[in-house]
């Protein structure tokens, strides 16, 4: 099975608890927002800790490094990979640079296009990120706001 990390930037504003999220890149996800948003995160590779690929995979889908004090969520199991998640309290601005990937668009066309692996990002209040994140990856803001509570 495969394994990703990522990592949840969270911050509080005016007593509110808010999550950093990216909206996906590509076709698929062009027009959906509900349920289209996800942690930065991606696939280890053999030679990697967790937590460093998940601060590669945050910088390859957001174009920012990040550092400091992680606390570890834990790890979910999905459909069809195993996600790790670290938390870190850090205001970050949504101002992105992702890397590109290429799919056969549209599909059986023969044509080649490249996407970004993520398109936005933006912070929302706690409730609002659990109508906006894709569903498996709810556990995690459960597990958050448990910590930060």
């Amino acid at each position: 099975m495969k394994i990703s990390a990522g990592i949840l930037p969270f911050k509080k504003e005016n007593n509110k608890l808010k999550v950093f999220l990216v909206h996906m890149g590509g076709p698929f996800w062009a027009k959906r927002d509900s349920g289209a948003w996800s942690i930065p995160k991606g696939e280890i590779k053999e030679d990697e800790s967790l937590l460093e690929a998940a601060k590669r995979e945050f910088f390859e889908e957001t174009g920012k490094k990040i550092d400091g004090d992680f606390i570890d969520l834990k790890d979910a199991k999905t459909s069809n990979k195993i996600i790790h998640i670290f938390a870190i309290n850090k205001d970050i601005d949504t101002d992105i640079k992702s890397n590109f990937f290429e799919i056969e668009w549209p599909p059986n066309s023969g044509k080649i296009k490249k996407f970004p692996e993520v398109d936005k990002a933006k912070w929302f209040d706690i409730d609002k990120a659990y109508e906006k994140i894709v569903k498996s990856q709810r556990v995690f803001l459960d597990r958050l706001k448990k910590i930060i509570a």
